[in-house]
Parts: C-alpha cells; structure tokens; sequence
C-alpha cells in the first residue's frame, strides 16, 4: 500500500471513529468547508448536500429516522487507492416512522484530499429505507431531497 492510500484508510477510520463516538464537532473537522455528499435514490434525504454544515445537518437528521439509542453501525471493509475510499457499512435500528427493524447495508465512495473529506457517494437499499425510516407513501420531500 502507497502512502497516501495508507493515509486515506487512517483518515476515514478516524472519521468512523468520531461518527461512533457521536463527536459532533469531530464530524465536521473531518469534513472540508466546500464538501459535498450524495445519497443515489428518491427518498426525502436523496439528493446533494453542500457544505461541510449542510452534511452535519443532514447526518443529524438522518439519526433522528431512528428510535432514540437504537441505531448502531458495523464497519466492513475500505478498498483503497490514493485519495479514494470505498467503504461497506451496516446500519441497525428500529425506525421512528414505522417502528420496524431496520437493518441495511451501505456502500460509500469518500475522496480525502489535504486531510478532509471533499465528496461522498452513498449507496443503499432505497426500498427497504422508504419502508422503515419514512413509512408508507414516503418519496422525494418538499422543496428537494430534504429531512
């Protein structure tokens, strides 16, 4: 493994590391001033988020889907090469809107760049999150893609 590959996995692991731990303020150091973030699908929360306080937000909002204390994550693997990571992920938890397990597993392509993360590509089951997060009739929110 080259060096800056082998700092992007250290990076993003200090970065999952700061996202389990529910450090906010680390969260959002991980995060360049102009990073962007996509979610694929047509859910409420698809679409683009600009800005590292815009990503904050949104990564706010999306845990509050969740029962209060049930949402968990596991980390699989990174595949890694230069400034581009891939990371697998699992999300467990019971779902505010419909009180049903939730349990999906994720896909991200994050690009680090000088020490921040400058874009994210997410990746998931959209059905199954239509279902458990947002309940029946769920579909692309007011004014955009929006919690």
């Amino acid at each position: 493994m080259d060096a800056l590959t082998a700092e992007t996995v250290a990076f993003l692991r200090s970065y999952l590391d700061a996202l389990t731990a529910g450090d906010v303020d680390a969260i959002r150091e991980h995060f360049a001033q102009d990073a962007t973030w996509f979610v694929h699908g047509d859910l409420p929360m698809s679409g683009l988020q600009a800005g590292r306080d815009q990503i904050v937000d949104f990564l706010l909002a999306a845990g509050s889907l969740y029962e209060p204390e049930t949402q968990s994550f596991s980390f699989g693997d990174i595949t890694a090469q230069g400034d581009v990571a891939v990371l697998e992920w699992n999300v467990r938890g019971i779902g505010r809107a419909s009180g049903a397990r939730y349990d999906n597993d994720y896909c991200g392509v994050f690009t680090i760049r000088e020490g921040q993360i400058v874009g994210v590509r997410e990746f998931f089951d959209t059905d199954h999150a239509r279902h458990v997060l947002f309940g029946p009739g769920a579909g692309v929110g007011p004014g955009g893609r929006r919690v």
